[in-house]
C-alpha cells in the first residue's frame, strides 16, 4: 500500500515538473516573440521617420539636399533589389547566394547612410561638407550600380525561365493536339464471327 502511494506522488511530482516547465517555456516563447515584434515595430516606427525625414530635406537645395537624395538613393536601390531576390529565392538556389552578396553591400550602404548622416548633421561648415560630398556620392553610385546589376540579372533570369516553362508546354500541347487529331477508328468485327460462331456453328 505504502509502496503504490510513493509511486502515486512520484507521478504527481513527475507531473507537476512537466507542467512547470512547459510553462515556463512557453512563457519564454511568448517574450521571444513579443520581443521580436517590438522591435520589428520599433525598426518600421524608426525608418517611417527616417524616410520621412529625408523626404523633406531631399527637396533643399545645396548641400543638404543633395545628401539626402544621394541616401535615398541608396535605400531605393538596394530595397528593391532585395524584393527581386527574395521573390525568386525560394524557387532559385542561385538566387540565395545573390541575396548574400546584397548583405554584404548592405554593410557597406549603412556604412555610407551614417556618414553621409553625420557630415550634413554635425559639421556647420557648408563649404567643407560640399568638397567631401562628391566622393561620398561616387561611393553611393558604385552601391547603387551593384545593386542594380544583381536585380537586373535577376528579371533576366526569371523572365528566361518563364520562357522556356511556356516553350516546353507549347511543344507539349502540340504533340497532344496533334495526337487527338491522328485517331484510327476502332476494329469492326468480321461478318460470320460474332458470337464468336460461324455459319456451320449456328446450324
Amino acid at each position: 500500500m505504502e509502496g503504490g502511494m510513493e509511486i502515486a506522488v512520484a507521478v504527481m511530482v513527475l507531473t507537476f515538473l512537466v507542467f512547470v516547465a512547459l510553462a515556463v517555456r512557453t512563457v519564454r516563447s511568448v517574450k521571444r516573440r513579443a520581443e521580436r515584434a517590438g522591435r520589428e515595430l520599433r525598426q518600421k516606427v524608426n525608418r517611417t521617420v527616417s524616410e520621412a525625414t529625408l523626404a523633406a530635406r531631399a527637396v533643399q537645395p545645396g548641400v543638404i539636399g543633395e545628401a539626402a537624395r544621394t541616401r535615398r538613393e541608396l535605400r531605393s536601390a538596394l530595397d528593391g533589389t532585395r524584393g527581386v531576390l527574395r521573390a525568386g529565392a525560394a524557387d532559385d538556389p542561385a538566387l540565395r547566394e545573390s541575396l548574400a552578396l546584397l548583405d554584404q553591400l548592405y554593410g557597406h550602404a549603412r556604412q555610407l547612410d551614417g556618414e553621409l548622416e553625420t557630415l550634413v548633421a554635425g559639421d556647420p561648415d557648408r563649404g567643407w561638407v560640399a568638397s567631401r560630398l562628391p566622393a561620398l556620392r561616387e561611393r553611393a553610385q558604385r552601391i547603387v550600380r551593384s545593386a542594380d546589376s544583381l536585380r537586373q540579372a535577376a528579371l533576366e533570369r526569371a523572365h528566361r525561365h518563364d520562357a522556356d516553362a511556356l516553350n516546353a508546354l507549347h511543344e507539349q500541347i502540340a504533340v497532344e493536339a496533334s495526337a487527338l487529331r491522328h485517331w484510327a477508328p476502332a476494329a469492326q468485327p468480321e461478318p460470320g464471327i460474332e458470337g464468336g460462331k460461324g455459319p456451320q456453328e449456328r446450324r
